[in-house]
Formats: C-alpha cells, sequence, structure tokens
C-alpha cells in the first residue's frame, strides 16, 4: 500500500554527528571477526595486523618467519640469529595456543543404529560368508559381498571392543549349541 501523498519528512544533515569517529566505527564493525577467541580477545583495533600479531608471538608471513635456506647461502655462511628479535608483549595468547593444540583430538566419527545392527545381524547369521550376506532379504540397499565385507571392516575399526565382545559371544553360543 503506498504512503500517503504528503506524509515523509524531508531527510536533514546532522551537522552535531561527528563523522569521523561515525565512520571508524562503521570500519571496525565492518572488519572481519576473528574466530580465535584467544587473539579476539588480545587485539588491539588501534594497531595494525602486523604489530598485533608481533606483540603476540605469532607471524603475519610463515614463509619470512622461517626461512627457506638456499644453497648459495650456505656457501657464504650467513647467519640468521643476528637479526633482532621482536619483542613479544602478549606471551599468554601463544601459550595458550600451544595448550589447545595439545589437547587431543575428540573423535566425533560414529555409525549408525542401522548400520551396527545390519553389521551385527549379517555376521550373527552368515558369519564370514559374503555371498550369502549379499544374497540374503535384510540386505535392503543390494550391497555387493565387497561392499558388505567394507561395512564390517569399518565396524570393526570404529568399536574394537563392542566387536570382541560380540565375537566372544557368538563363539559362546556356537559352543553351548554343540
Amino acid at each position: 500500500m503506498p504512503k500517503a501523498k504528503g506524509k515523509t519528512r524531508k531527510q536533514k544533515f546532522g551537522y552535531n554527528v561527528n563523522r569521523k569517529r561515525l565512520n571508524r566505527n562503521a570500519r571496525r564493525r565492518a572488519a572481519p571477526r576473528i574466530e580465535c577467541s584467544h587473539i579476539r580477545h588480545a587485539w588491539d583495533h588501534a594497531k595494525s595486523v602486523r604489530q598485533n600479531l608481533a606483540e603476540m608471538g605469532l607471524a603475519v608471513d610463515p614463509n619470512k618467519a622461517v626461512p627457506v635456506r638456499k644453497r648459495k647461502a650456505n656457501a657464504m655462511e650467513v647467519d640468521i640469529e643476528d637479526r633482532p628479535q621482536q619483542l613479544v608483549r602478549k606471551p599468554y595468547v601463544l601459550n595458550d595456543l600451544e595448550e589447545e593444540a595439545s589437547l587431543p583430538e575428540k573423535k566425533d566419527n560414529t555409525l549408525s543404529r542401522d548400520l551396527i545392527d545390519y553389521v551385527r545381524y549379517m555376521v550373527e547369521n552368515h558369519g564370514e560368508d559374503y555371498k550369502a550376506m549379499a544374497r540374503d532379504e535384510k540386505n535392503y540397499y543390494q550391497d555387493t559381498p565387497k561392499q558388505i565385507r567394507s561395512k564390517i571392516n569399518v565396524y570393526k575399526r570404529f568399536y574394537p571392543a563392542e566387536w570382541q565382545a560380540f565375537i566372544d559371544s557368538l563363539q559362546k553360543s556356537k559352543m553351548e549349541v554343540e
């Protein structure tokens, strides 16, 4: 629905607004968000990227931080140690990053419950006979013998303790039948 005629106001220039501060704040808000919380909290917006990273003990360009020695330079015996080392004013950032990197990685890869049940059913009924597994009526997705074997191997790799317990229980039940 269109606006009624004469109901809009003319925009007037705001003389009392500090344009320099407005533009600076807009630039700062438009800057990309730093994902790493340790670096983000230690970041100083008044300084450049190079200055910020140097204060934290990090390198802007890894190629310049760890230079590759050329064969000609080795013959001349150039010392890299002569370069002045930069002062690290925020070593806690580097320590936090090293501590976080040393933590063990979480295993978040799991198999679906359906796949686990499928593998257990096939092994329980057919043992190691993959061709019989491929002909089984529960093979809904019409997996080939090699595909079934690979699914069983994935299950063995993901849950080795559970697989061993399952095989032991199968052997016990087989002995009880005999």
